[in-house]
């Protein structure tokens, strides 16, 4: 795996990859977030198997967290992946979580290190066919096109939230939002029927945790509606039956989706933590549709008092549960309460800094998903057939729950009080009625499972938008 140091230079670096001269060759440009580098890295996988070779760029900062995943992993099927980090412009100390910050660093340094990347390529007689970045990464695309190369966007999100994007100039023409994305009116909206409906205060920009960063974001997403016009495609993590909706609002949107490794390639790759395999066997202790799922994704963060009343409201379910408690999943840690909740819950729960989401959600002793509802994390709970139990944190993730709630009717909303704060006794309350609907358990497989597995073989929707794009960029 090659690591570029500031000065563009590469060094060697973990495992050595066999790299066939001469092959199509695609660079791949993810936002350094963990649901941003997961779907960019099952699309590689997909782009491998149809004879691509894959240059992956990972900030420095994640690049460590990434190579020892791929290693516990075995490092299967990453021969013609080539990891590669950039700096992200960022110093070691600062915080990661801060968008603003870190879409400022990333593009005042990434561009030029992108650049010298494809001219070092280029004099070694490798030419680069295309750059495949996110939709949010807009100068790997401006990057592209004055190299001369092909480009392509992947949106990793809903068409609904693309839909809403591009949406904004309506939305401030119709009084929803004013001109810096705040809302003017307090109701709820559709775009169109048949899409899930938002609040004005609960759009994905109105959701970055203060002010300055919602405006900031705001901004972003203006240009990135601008800069769209440079890429030829854009292909997204979802498929037709699930959002058709949507879809009719973006003719041009292509979705290969659902993309999910660790179901298409035997293992899962490209994610920041380790995952504990030992949750996996614990569950085959536990009895069939018995099993809470507990997993808030790689941002969302509790504060103390909210972290202890969710515990306990796992504990006082009397369900088993398996939780996901990342090390910074509060805002500040009390280990003593911790180990004694661990203690204490020894034969009911099973706490986890990492799981292996995907084989968690197929195990047929898991009854529902406790979900912060990002994007990645529904299409898993989706293609498994689990109902939900949502709780979400910022951005995208409260449209994903409409959709979840109200458009699909296959899971029940957490709902804080005016303060925020959910107690523990809401929690058994909402975790009771899952339990308790026999219809909803019944329509969570039968709604998207089938079709979720059929889009991605070959003949499916998603498996024939996938390889269109594929010839198109073969051309």
């Amino acid at each position: 795996m090659q690591h570029m140091n500031r000065d563009g230079s590469g060094r060697r670096d973990g495992i050595q990859l066999f790299v066939a001269m001469g092959s199509r060759h695609a660079i791949i440009v993810p936002v350094p977030a963990q649901g941003h580098v997961i779907p960019l890295m099952a699309l590689s996988h997909s782009l491998v198997a149809h004879g691509f070779r894959i240059t992956f760029i990972n900030s420095e900062f994640n690049h460590e967290h990434v190579v020892a995943s791929l290693s516990q992993n075995g490092g299967d099927g990453v021969e013609r992946i080539q990891m590669v980090s950039f700096p992200d412009g960022l110093a070691p100390h600062e915080d990661r979580k801060d968008i603003q910050k870190l879409t400022e660093g990333i593009g005042g340094v990434m561009p030029g290190h992108l650049e010298e990347l494809i001219k070092q390529n280029t004099s070694k007689g490798d030419r680069v066919t295309c750059v495949i970045a996110d939709r949010s990464m807009g100068w790997a695309l401006q990057v592209a096109q004055k190299m001369g190369i092909r480009s392509a966007a992947f949106w990793p999100a809903s068409a609904a939230v693309l839909a809403l994007f591009l949406s904004i100039p309506k939305m401030i023409q119709d009084g929803i939002i004013d001109a810096d994305g705040m809302p003017e009116k307090s109701e709820r909206f559709q775009l169109s029927p048949g899409m899930p409906s938002v609040h004005a205060s609960q759009l994905p920009w109105n959701c970055a945790g203060n002010l300055e960063a919602e405006r900031f974001f705001f901004k972003c997403m203006l240009s990135n509606n601008q800069g769209r016009k440079l890429a030829e495609t854009i292909i997204c993590n979802s498929f037709y039956d699930l959002e058709s909706p949507s879809f009719t609002l973006i003719p041009n949107l292509l979705p290969v989706g659902p993309l999910l490794t660790s179901q298409q390639f035997g293992k899962a790759v490209g994610h920041f933590w380790q995952a504990d395999t030992t949750c996996m066997s614990w569950l085959d202790e536990q009895p069939a549709n018995s099993v809470i799922y507990a997993a808030f994704g790689s941002f969302a963060v509790f504060n103390q008092h909210q972290f202890q009343e969710l515990a306990l409201g796992l504990e006082l379910s009397g369900h088993p549960f398996l939780w996901v408690v990342r090390d910074d999943l509060t805002d500040e840690t009390d280990d003593a309460w911790l180990d004694g909740f661990r203690d204490r819950v020894r034969g009911q729960g099973k706490l986890v800094g990492w799981s292996p989401q995907q084989q968690v959600l197929a195990h047929p002793s898991i009854a529902c998903f406790f979900s912060h509802c990002g994007w990645n994390s529904t299409l898993e709970g989706v293609k498994n057939g689990v109902p939900f139990l949502c709780w979400p944190y910022f951005g995208d993730q409260f449209l994903n729950r409409s959709y979840i709630c109200d458009v699909w009717k296959t899971g029940l909303s957490i709902d804080p009080d005016d303060k925020g704060f959910v107690p523990r006794e809401q929690i058994k309350e909402k975790v009771d009625q899952i339990f308790l609907n026999e219809e909803m358990k019944a329509r969570a497989p039968l709604m998207w499972k089938d079709i979720a597995n059929r889009c991605t073989k070959e003949g499916g929707s998603s498996y024939k938008n996938f390889k269109s794009f594929v010839d198109s960029m073969k051309e």
